[in-house]
């Protein structure tokens, strides 16, 4: 079979969902992947990642608490959290994947996916035999993004670490050098700490510098009194590896810093290069614009080639993160469908097929010690976004419920009320197990909840949830 209603290029997290919406919606479906079915979340990412923090976060929660530290001896154990890593990441085979897709009705097809024509895709196999599927109603590019190398001289021959082959090492390095000062870089100078790595973190443009100050700071106090060598604003201008394998960084302020392994954490690029995008007058290895039902636009906003191309996940750079990908690809399922069957298309803000939330509420855990978790605008974006905005911040410490999860506990956390409506835009949190706040902001944004009415929403005591009363009486209700 050569031909299906929708055919989606990319088997990863978002390709599956938007496959799996199709299917449900009565359509047929086929997904194309050249690597492994579940992405880069499934084996390089958010699953391996958070398997590589979860032991010494769990042990850093026990010595918080006097009895259970004293039922626990010896360290962290990194041959342990490999093998729990590698089960994760399911030893890298995606046979499991594979299944659900058979399960769920979905084709799959293995090879590289390239835009050969109107709703035409080559797939070329490892064989290099190729086939052309057809779809009679969408293509969907769902192919990701990848680690983008700064053009630092000697850098891309000095076999540097990308996320891939940090997250799927076989060993802790003794010395570890990390170039980005991101979620990727302070997630990882988190966990290869904690697993013995002696880190030098050099983070040219601060650590974290998208969420609050406050928030970061705290992550880099923490990181420093840890052990980490937290190099700000230092600028790598050579990178060589030597012949018994150290690597050598010069920077610009003419300090050389030697590790055995680096890792390269600047950013991420689009898996667009080799798609056929010229085909439709689009540039190769750009972002794809999208419009607000997420097809793909050319440079004049209008949908591409009458619009059966459309484009989900980082790929079109709208919110690099796994879950919005996957909020995304529900979108892009359903209104795939409503199309194809004549049924009303739900375009306007917040409506069922526009991803309203990529702009104004995306979740965020950094899984650092301590956790930030975050949802909508900092101070900074919303002056960018031209709101004006009130910070309410509150001492998470000073709450019951943070006292009892542990002592010494100390996080802090703020909302910010959009001075022209009452209601909240913006949350951030800093603290131990702050993740598990976040949801609670997240509805109170997309539902667009005035002040007034979430004062009626009582936490429970007590609880670190607490937080929300203390806010909404420090805001003066």
């Amino acid at each position: 079979m050569s031909e299906y209603d929708v055919v989606v290029i990319g088997a990863g997290p978002v390709g599956e969902n938007v496959a799996d919406r199709v299917v449900q919606g009565g359509l047929t479906a086929a997904v194309v992947e050249s690597e492994l079915v579940g992405g880069e979340c499934s084996y390089w990412a958010c699953m391996p990642t958070k398997a590589l923090l979860r032991d010494a976060a769990a042990l850093r929660a026990v010595r918080r608490l006097p009895a259970a530290a004293a039922a626990v001896t010896g360290e962290l154990d990194p041959a342990a959290v490999l093998a729990r890593r590698d089960r994760f990441a399911s030893g890298w085979q995606d046979d499991g994947q594979v299944s659900w897709l058979e399960q769920a009705g979905i084709t799959l097809v293995r090879g590289h996916g390239r835009i050969a024509g109107r709703r035409e895709v080559a797939v070329t196999a490892a064989d290099g035999s190729t086939v052309t599927l057809t779809a009679r109603h969408a293509v969907v590019v769902a192919t990701g993004s990848s680690p983008a190398l700064p053009p630092v001289p000697g850098l891309s021959d000095a076999a540097v670490w990308t996320n891939r082959e940090a997250v799927s090492t076989d060993h802790v390095p003794a010395r570890l050098a990390i170039i980005g000062g991101g979620v990727v870089g302070t997630e990882m100078a988190t966990a290869f700490n904690a697993l013995g790595s002696d880190i030098t973190f050099l983070a040219r443009d601060g650590v974290l510098p998208t969420v609050e100050p406050y928030a970061s700071a705290a992550v880099v106090a923490a990181l420093e009194e840890a052990g980490v060598r937290v190099m700000i604003g230092a600028t790598p201008t050579a990178v060589t590896r030597d012949r018994s394998g150290s690597v050598h960084i010069a920077l610009a302020d003419g300090e050389t810093v030697v590790a055995d392994e680096v890792l390269v954490a600047t950013g991420r690029r689009p898996n667009s290069d080799d798609l056929g995008m010229e085909v439709l007058g689009l540039t190769p290895g750009a972002w794809l614009p999208v419009d607000d039902t997420l097809r793909v636009v050319d440079a004049d906003g209008r949908p591409v080639d009458g619009g059966w191309l459309y484009a989900a996940g980082d790929v079109n750079r709208r919110a690099l993160v796994t879950h919005q990908g996957k909020y995304q690809a529900r979108a892009v399922g359903d209104v795939i469908v409503a199309r194809a069957t004549g049924a009303a298309v739900e375009d306007a803000p917040w409506g069922r097929h526009t991803p309203t939330a990529d702009s104004r509420a995306v979740p965020q855990v950094v899984f650092t010690d301590p956790e930030i978790a975050s949802v909508g605008h900092t101070v900074a974006s919303a002056a960018a976004a031209g709101l004006a905005v009130r910070a309410v911040e509150y001492d998470l410490g000073a709450v019951a419920g943070a006292a009892l999860h542990a002592d010494g506990y100390t996080g802090r956390a703020s909302m910010l009320v959009d001075e022209d409506t009452d209601r909240l835009v913006g949350f951030t949190a800093v603290g131990p197990d702050v993740g598990e706040l976040l949801h609670a902001a997240t509805i109170a944004i997309t539902a667009e909840v005035p002040l007034d009415r979430l004062w009626h929403a009582v936490p429970a005591y007590p609880t670190v949830s607490e937080i929300w009363l203390r806010l909404l009486e420090t805001a003066g209700r």
